[in-house]
């Protein structure tokens, strides 16, 4: 048995659903199939990240929607009709940080799962006619891979050929894509809670424009409107900046802190090794914030003496921060602080409210030369 440990701040701010991901999965499934049938139908061919869009909606308040996307993707489609388009979900866009960070940490466990991917078998018989016909509809059938779960899905889309080596797969439709379907129920119930909203739905709608273009090809002299935009196409993820603002370390280290995702032997101090991708992640954002003392925090629920329990909290919060020194961050950013049950964020008088006080928090302050 463990105790799941890791979760607390209180952040002001939208989420949004990260089943809308897997909406835009599915969108790109179809982007990738179409090639077969073009009059390069020979050449391999590959997703064109700067000309295609996907976007997706999700709904809060049961009426505000909100619209997003995911910038960073790639795909492929062999002759022989294998599709294959992979999303890095670190490339979540909902046009602020906060909001970036708690559906990275939060909804889509981009510390455990950090991609999504898409598979499909091709018949290229399906698109025999386009060259001529220059645009197709068909249903699309794919498998998705998100949060470690495989599903199978289908799409209605449009095939378009925008030239003999260039083909657009859009959806005809909004995308219908439900999230108990992977696994990410009790996730959207971590979004409300870190901001402080109610009735996300679980379902999200997902809508596309994928380019592909053949292998070997030349760019074509015009792309779509759409790749003009400045919000459209790869973006640079954490794993690329050299260093945070203060900004976005104190958002990232709040987000951590609801992850709910250290975890401890029970009464004890011994960290889980289900701990190390969360553990991992932090090393990388204290890294990567030099100008800030991190302290580690540790909170018990009401089980047991109040002494035991401040006790178990400071072994546990210097348990964690021995583990991020370990990994090469100085001692003298680290500080690890036991509360024990004094700061509960929820009633002790259920289970899941229980679990939710037992947890490890990171917060950060300018450090002091």
């Amino acid at each position: 048995m463990f105790e799941v440990v890791g979760f607390c701040w209180k952040i002001p701010s939208r989420r949004r659903l990260a089943t809308n991901t897997l909406g835009l999965i599915v969108a790109l499934s179809v982007l990738l199939l179409p090639g077969l049938g073009t009059a390069n139908a020979q050449a391999n061919w590959t997703l064109d990240p700067t000309a295609s869009v996907l976007t997706y909606q999700s709904v809060k308040k049961n009426t505000i929607v909100e619209t997003n996307k995911i910038r960073n993707i790639s795909g492929s489609l062999t002759t022989a009709g294998d599709a294959k388009v992979t999303f890095d979900l670190n490339s979540v866009d909902t046009g602020v940080d906060l909001r970036n960070v708690r559906m990275r940490f939060l909804f889509f466990e981009t510390f455990k799962f950090p991609t999504a991917e898409l598979t499909a078998k091709v018949d290229p018989a399906a698109f025999a006619d386009l060259a001529t016909k220059r645009r197709v509809k068909t249903v699309l059938p794919f498998r998705l891979n998100l949060h470690g779960v495989d599903k199978d899905l289908e799409a209605n889309v449009v095939v378009t050929m925008i030239s003999d080596n260039m083909v657009s797969v859009a959806s005809e439709a909004p995308v219908a894509v439900h999230v108990e379907d992977f696994g990410l129920l009790p996730n959207v119930d971590k979004l409300q809670q870190a901001a402080n909203v109610t009735n996300i739905v679980p379902t999200a709608s997902v809508s596309f424009d994928f380019v592909f273009t053949a292998d070997g090809s030349k760019p074509a002299a015009v792309r779509p409107v759409a790749a003009k935009t400045a919000d459209v196409g790869p973006v640079a993820t954490d794993a690329a900046k050299a260093n945070f603002s203060d900004e976005e370390c104190l958002n990232r280290f709040a987000v951590l802190s609801r992850t709910g995702a250290i975890y401890f032997r029970t009464a004890s101090a011994r960290l889980d090794t289900q701990s190390r991708p969360l553990l991992a992640e932090v090393v990388g954002v204290v890294g990567k914030c030099p100008g800030l003392k991190v302290e580690v925090s540790g909170h018990t629920d009401s089980d047991g003496s109040p002494v035991e329990n401040e006790r178990l909290s400071e072994r546990r919060a210097e348990a964690v921060a021995e583990a991020i020194v370990a990994a090469g961050i100085p001692r003298t950013q680290i500080a690890a602080t036991g509360y024990g049950e004094e700061r509960p964020v929820a009633p002790n008088d259920t289970p899941k409210n229980k679990a939710l006080n037992r947890r490890i928090e990171f917060s950060a302050t300018k450090l002091v030369n």
